[in-house]
């Protein structure tokens, strides 16, 4: 890994125990409403395919009854493993905490909101079995407000055009991996959101999958803010470049800003005599500005990410492991 981590060491499995053959990876962050139900029809759907296997509850730092759930499931069916983090990091960094532990052949990654049907955990690893690298979940029905679907939609292109991996859905969190596709990329995860797009990127094969999808229930965690920011992580860790595309794009449209305000203010000046150039110079001026605010929130990226890499921070702690 190249990040460090602070964790306590999980308890040895017993030697007649057999290797998993799926590992389901649920990180968490205060699910205590949902958490119990998932798992139950989880462990009842992966039980009925006949293979080992394993279930990682992550708890990122839930400060709901999400822990002492996790706890109840650990000591009542012994294919659950859970870990928890000593505060919230994020999902990315909790996903790398149940995928570094995960033993299977076949990882399996879920949230635990009910938005994803956890019967529909067949149609994944069945796909992986069947020689795709990845099974990316594709929702049907998407059940989403507009305003959650339509940046997704622009996020999802976004990161067709840079990765150039097409596929409909980027976002959905329910996905299936061969342990070889994840293995090169682990470093990355976690420092890097879109886990499903790093892995695509490296040259993995995918297949998608067609599962239900439910609204959420509490509403969306994802404000326009976080929004806003997860298109300027998109940018920042897929587009090659993008400094330099950003600075001719502002070239080019001042240019012809300047060209077009330019030529208007030599007519109204040949035609009325008097040109508003205070007005239009003000217009321009906030454009530039405009874009220059976009630059500078790109910039901000990187160097956030350049603090993380310089400060060697682990990308998160562990409180407490039980398996």
């Amino acid at each position: 890994m190249a990040e460090a981590e602070t964790a306590a060491q999980p308890a040895p499995r017993l030697a007649e125990a057999p290797l998993p053959v799926v590992s389901l990876v649920v990180p968490v962050y205060n699910e205590e409403g949902t958490l119990e139900e998932v798992c139950r029809r989880a462990l009842a759907t992966l039980e009925s395919l006949g293979k080992p296997f394993e279930l990682i509850v992550v708890d990122d730092g839930s400060q709901d009854g999400t822990w002492a759930i996790a706890e109840r499931l650990v000591a009542a069916e012994p294919p659950v493993r859970a870990v928890r983090l000593k505060r919230n990091f994020g999902q990315h960094p909790a996903m790398h905490a149940g995928l570094s532990r995960a033993s299977g052949d076949i990882i399996v990654t879920m949230d635990a909101d009910l938005q994803n049907v956890p019967e529909d955990l067949p149609k994944l690893i069945a796909a992986v079995e069947g020689g795709a690298d990845v099974a990316s979940g594709r929702r049907r029905g998407r059940e989403d407000s507009w305003g959650r679907t339509f940046p997704s939609k622009m996020v999802n292109g976004m990161l067709r055009r840079f990765t150039g991996v097409d596929i409909a859905d980027f976002g959905c969190a329910f996905n299936a991996y061969s342990r070889s596709a994840i293995e090169p990329v682990l470093g990355v995860i976690g420092k890097q959101k879109f886990t499903k797009a790093l892995v695509l990127s490296a040259g993995a094969s995918v297949v998608e999958v067609d599962l239900s999808h439910q609204p959420r229930a509490d509403g969306s965690r994802y404000s326009p803010f976080r929004l806003i920011r997860l298109a300027l992580h998109v940018l920042a860790g897929f587009w090659p470049q993008p400094i330099q595309w950003a600075g001719v794009l502002i070239g080019a449209i001042c240019g012809l800003l300047t060209i077009a305000v330019g030529v208007w203010g030599i007519v109204v000046w040949v035609v009325n005599g008097d040109f508003p150039g205070l007005l239009f110079l003000g217009g321009l001026v906030l454009g530039v500005l405009a874009v220059q605010g976009f630059i500078l929130a790109l910039v901000g990226e990187y160097l956030g990410r350049i603090q993380r890499d310089v400060e060697g921070r682990p990308l998160y702690t562990i409180d407490q492991e039980l398996s």
